[in-house]
């Protein structure tokens, strides 16, 4: 695992490199907490914190269990907006499934388009994808 930024001083973003692990979407959460609450630079609600540790979570998932990678996440805070950024390297598209009530899967996605100001899968074939999600302030 792999963290930019530079000593002590405040960023307006951070980027991780995660492996394709179990332990990602733990560890994805523990360092988004982290940094929104205390390495941003700027005031992030506690709801937003709890809304940005959810959203991580499903994508890290998401990339480690269904990209067949590791993954990288970006954190971003300015303007009003967190935005949440995890790359992987298949280019599949994830899916929003119709709701089912007994499936014990399949519901992250609609989660987290519910949870987003905006939400985009950007990226091309052969170059992998970044599935984005931005939180307003």
């Amino acid at each position: 695992m792999r963290a930019s930024g530079q000593g002590r001083r405040r960023a307006a973003r951070a980027m991780y490199i995660l492996p394709q692990s179990e332990t990602s979407a733990r560890w994805a959460r523990h360092l988004t907490t982290a940094y929104l609450s205390h390495g941003c630079g700027e005031r992030v609600s506690a709801d937003q914190v709890d809304d940005a540790r959810l959203i991580v979570s499903e994508l890290v998932t998401n990339a480690t269990r269904h990209g067949h990678s590791g993954c990288r996440l970006q954190l971003s805070v300015g303007r009003g907006q967190v935005t949440v950024e995890v790359h992987d390297s298949s280019p599949v598209r994830p899916q929003l499934r119709p709701p089912d009530a007994l499936a014990e899967s399949g519901r992250g996605i609609a989660m987290v388009r519910e949870l987003s100001y905006r939400f985009a899968v950007l990226g091309g074939p052969g170059a992998g994808k970044t599935v984005q999600a931005v939180l307003a302030c």
